[in-house]
């Protein structure tokens, strides 16, 4: 059974609102890693600060056909597997962000940019180009939506009151008792994660219906790597795998710096491959989370 994790209740929100005072660091280093070879985008979502200069980074995704490493950000999308980043698209305050069924399909949320005549906020977007041009689905200048995912089912959003969508236009309320940090679905299943201070949430309808896991680990982020495969890290880093769909969880090893957002895709050898936004630039794992090196270094 794994281990649980008395402290991380309690330091849950402290580390969040740490995260969200942190300066970003000066300049922009590449983060460029191969990317395992598969089908899709890694799935992954968060909120922290980027080595971008003056920019948070609200989500991380990684390309498994192009190798890609997005970062949506309070300034828009940036691919920083160049040096310098490049940015993608317009200047749009991407709150919620999320990669879709099939690679360059984006679902985001947020607020408008200098100069853009999209209204605040921006309800839910969708880009089938990669991020530079983005669609209004619906809830246009009604919904931020913080915590966002797309699922076999549709989209499980979050914008103070727990959404679920079939086509990103027509929406169901849920009844739900809880606030999630962050939302974590894979576009091949209907099973769901939500971290919360008190635990994760799951479901196994699209977010229709949620029950907490007893005994489970309390993460801050979550991405799934596989529709039976999820990652989690705890506030303090501490990494945790789940073989099957995040019903249960095992202990690997920890980032040794503050974790912004995570994304995740299976590798080549059957373990998933783990890639971190953090304050100190973007890491990955190769390992299945045991252990960490700047993306950069490859």
């Amino acid at each position: 059974m794994p281990r649980q994790h008395a402290s991380s209740t309690r330091h849950f929100a402290a580390l969040s609102a740490a995260a969200a005072a942190l300066l970003a660091l000066a300049g922009c280093a590449p983060a460029s890693s191969p990317a395992p070879e598969t089908d899709g985008t890694a799935t992954g979502t968060g909120s922290a600060h980027s080595t971008l200069p003056g920019s948070h980074v609200h989500g991380i995704a990684v390309s498994g056909e192009t190798s890609q490493v997005l970062l949506a950000t309070h300034d828009g999308l940036f691919d920083v597997t160049t040096a310098p980043a490049a940015k993608i698209g317009g200047t749009n305050d991407l709150m919620g962000f999320t990669p879709g069924p099939s690679d360059g399909v984006f679902y985001a949320s947020g607020h408008p940019g200098p100069g853009s005549d999209l209204p605040n906020p921006l309800g839910l977007l969708r880009s089938s180009d990669g991020g530079r041009t983005w669609e209004q689905l619906s809830r246009q200048g009604e919904s931020d939506f913080h915590a966002l995912t797309a699922t076999q089912a549709g989209i499980v959003a979050f914008d103070g009151a727990l959404r679920t969508s079939p086509d990103g236009k027509a929406w169901n309320t849920v009844a739900a008792d809880f606030a999630p940090a962050v939302l974590a679905g894979h576009p091949d299943s209907t099973t769901v994660l939500a971290t919360t201070q008190d635990g994760i949430q799951r479901s196994t309808d699209s977010g229709s219906t949620w029950t907490p896991l007893e005994n489970g680990p309390v993460i801050q982020f979550a991405a799934f790597a596989h529709p039976a495969e999820a990652v989690g890290v705890e506030p303090d880093g501490t990494v945790h795998y789940s073989p099957d769909a995040g019903q249960t969880w095992t202990e690997q090893g920890r980032i040794d710096a503050e974790v912004m957002a995570i994304a995740a895709l299976k590798g080549e050898d059957g373990r998933p491959w783990i890639w971190a936004a953090t304050a100190d630039g973007v890491m990955v794992s190769t390992d299945g989370g045991m252990t960490f090196r700047p993306a950069d270094a490859d």
